[in-house]
C-alpha cells in the first residue's frame, strides 16, 4: 500500500502509521540513549543499503519509464518489470532485515548500529506511509482508478449509512417521548 491505495479506511491507516511511529520514536530513543556506543559507519551501511537494493533501482526504472511514456504521450500507469517490486518488498519487509540483524549478531556480535533498521522501516511507515508494494498498483504512489472509484462509492454509501442511523435515533426519541415503544 501506499499513501493513496489504502485499502481500508483513513483512520485505520494512520493508526497503523501511529504504531509505526512508536516503534520509531523507540528505536530513535534507544539510539539516542546509546549514541557514544554506535558505530557510526556500520549504522550508515545498514540504514542506506535497503534503499540501495530495494527503492532506487525500481524508482529509476520507474521514472525513467514514465518519462518516456509522458514523452510519447501515453496516458495511464508506467508498468515496470516485477522485478523491482520483489526487491523492494524483500529489502523492506522486517522479516528480512530481522534475520539481517540475527544473522549481524551471530557473525559479530550485537551493536546498536543495528538499529538503523527499524529507524529505516519504521520511518518509511510512519512518515511516508509506505509499506510493501502490491504488482497491481504503481511503483510510486499514484492513486489507482480503482481504488478513487471504490473511495467514491464507499464514502457515498457511509453517508446513507450515518443518515439511516441518524433518522432511526430520532425516531428512536421520539418514540421515547410520547410513549409509544
Amino acid at each position: 500500500m501506499d499513501t493513496k491505495n489504502l485499502f481500508m479506511t483513513g483512520t485505520t491507516a494512520w493508526l497503523i502509521r501511529a504504531e509505526y511511529g512508536l516503534g520509531l520514536l523507540v528505536s530513535v530513543v534507544l539510539l539516542f540513549a546509546h549514541l557514544g556506543d554506535v558505530r557510526w559507519i556500520p549504522a550508515v551501511v545498514l540504514f542506506v543499503y535497503i534503499d540501495l537494493i530495494g527503492y532506487l533501482p525500481g524508482a529509476y526504472q520507474y521514472h525513467r519509464s514514465h518519462s518516456r511514456d509522458k514523452a510519447a504521450g501515453k496516458v495511464g500507469g508506467t508498468e515496470i518489470p516485477k522485478v523491482y517490486f520483489i526487491l523492494y518488498n524483500v529489502m523492506h519487509s522486517l522479516v528480512t532485515q530481522g534475520l539481517v540483524a540475527l544473522v549481524w549478531i551471530s557473525v559479530w556480535g550485537f551493536e546498536w548500529a543495528l538499529l538503523a533498521l527499524p529507524i529505516h522501516l519504521f520511518g518509511d511507515r510512519a512518515l511516508f506511509g509506505n509499506f510493501l508494494k502490491p504488482f497491481a498498483l504503481s511503483f510510486e504512489p499514484e492513486a489507482h482508478p480503482a481504488y478513487q472509484r471504490f473511495r467514491s462509492e464507499f464514502g457515498a454509501s457511509a453517508d446513507t449509512v450515518r443518515r439511516t442511523q441518524s433518522a432511526q435515533s430520532a425516531q428512536s426519541a421520539q418514540s421515547l417521548q410520547t410513549g409509544s415503544l
